[in-house]
């Protein structure tokens, strides 16, 4: 680890700026910067407003179905014959996954700045069912952008995205996947942003979503700290979740950081291979750059031009990483190591074998890795991955692409 991380206070971050270090800030259109100042005003008053965090907490439990379970993985443990393997089941959540801690935080506080329309960006749509969901709770439009092969890959959210009542907007352009989403939501942001609150899903984009999401997601890691302490009486030694922006992983690890003897471990989407277009592990084959409002690590060629990305699961199909996450690893706070596509099939069929539980696609990178590292830990070690969403949306998809009929 840095010998200057243990000086730092996490919580001071970002600064004023936006910034972590040299990552994050505002890299967004003129028009845009007099509505993001004016939301992190209203964020930052909402934080210290009593009413504000007793309504968020309520809908959380009464909404969502927090806390979730901290839920030690048995038959997995003795699966791996090695580390204790811990599972934080954000999949028990309403609408399957860690995103509703987000959409609820953000959707009040669209509310409270009087906007009446929501739009947002999904990929593997389990963004796009939070938001949906959490709008028609509260009677606010919703719009989701979404790319066209994300569609067709997660066609069963699409469908509870509309049954909510949002509407879903199919994008075409470049790969059709999250980073064209992302484009043609800020596109409508900027000519909408009066009426309008864009509910980014993800730990990345221009200042203050990163800190935004990263503190709506901080229960999730405040919870699970609590758990395996009542558990084990101590803390983990490593905890591990996928990243994507890295949204789930960032709530995870945030309560964590200070605890120097704790590793954290974020697991990127190896895809095919690690080889142009064939993958989206940032760490591996990405540098510095800046991407929809956020200077970050970004796949990219050598002329500035974003690569293509791959991924089995749509939720990690993406060109860029959190910029806190990049921050981190530069302070060699978190560690990143990477799934393919293979591996992550792998852990989503033993999970079902033998816990009888489906992960989700993105959520089974992870699993991969806790497999891959309970198996070279001794047996009084302890792992605490973070099942962030559970895999009804990807059984089409995964039976497809194993070649197997439903």
């Amino acid at each position: 680890m840095d010998q200057n991380f243990t000086e730092l206070n996490p919580n001071d971050l970002p600064t004023e700026s936006g910034h972590f270090g040299i990552y994050g800030g505002m890299y967004v259109p003129e028009t845009l910067m007099t509505p993001l100042y004016e939301l992190n005003q209203a964020y930052q008053d909402a934080k210290k407003d009593p009413d504000f965090n007793q309504t968020l907490k309520a809908y959380l439990k009464e909404f969502a179905g927090r806390p979730t379970n901290l839920y030690f993985a048995e038959r997995l443990t003795e699966y791996c014959k090695g580390a204790k393997i811990y599972l934080k089941r954000e999949d028990l959540l309403h609408t399957g996954a860690h995103k509703i801690n987000n959409a609820i935080g953000q959707a009040l506080l669209a509310k409270r700045m009087g906007k009446k329309r929501i739009i947002a960006e999904t990929g593997a749509g389990q963004h796009g069912i939070a938001t949906a969901s959490i709008c028609a709770k509260f009677g606010l439009e919703c719009v989701i952008y979404m790319g066209e092969e994300d569609m067709r890959r997660q066609a069963l959210n699409v469908f509870r995205m509309r049954l909510c009542g949002a509407e879903v907007r199919g994008v075409s352009a470049g790969q059709k996947t999250l980073k064209e989403a992302v484009n043609e939501a800020m596109r409508d942001w900027v000519t909408n942003v009066r009426n309008t609150h864009y509910i980014i899903g993800s730990a990345l984009g221009s200042h203050p979503f990163p800190m935004m999401v990263r503190d709506f997601h901080r229960v999730i890691g405040e919870e699970a700290r609590s758990q395996i302490l009542e558990k084990e009486g101590r803390l983990p030694d490593e905890i591990c979740a996928c990243v994507g922006g890295g949204s789930n992983a960032i709530g995870l690890f945030f309560p964590f950081l200070k605890d120097k003897d704790v590793r954290l471990t974020g697991v990127e989407a190896g895809g095919r291979a690690i080889k142009n277009g064939e993958h989206a592990a940032r760490f591996v084959g990405g540098k510095l750059g800046v991407l929809q409002g956020a200077k970050t690590w970004i796949l990219q060629t050598e002329d500035g031009q974003i690569d293509a990305t791959h991924s089995v699961s749509a939720g990690l199909d993406y060109a860029a990483v959190g910029p806190e996450h990049a921050f981190y690893k530069d302070k060699g706070r978190i560690d990143f190591g990477y799934a393919s596509d293979e591996e992550a099939l792998n852990a989503f069929k033993t999970l079902c074998k033998v816990e009888g539980i489906v992960p989700a696609l993105e959520t089974a990178h992870g699993i991969a890795y806790a497999i891959k590292r309970a198996k070279e830990l001794s047996k009084e070690s302890l792992i605490l991955c973070n099942l962030s969403g559970r895999g009804d949306k990807d059984v089409q998809e995964a039976a497809r692409v194993l070649g197997e009929d439903l």
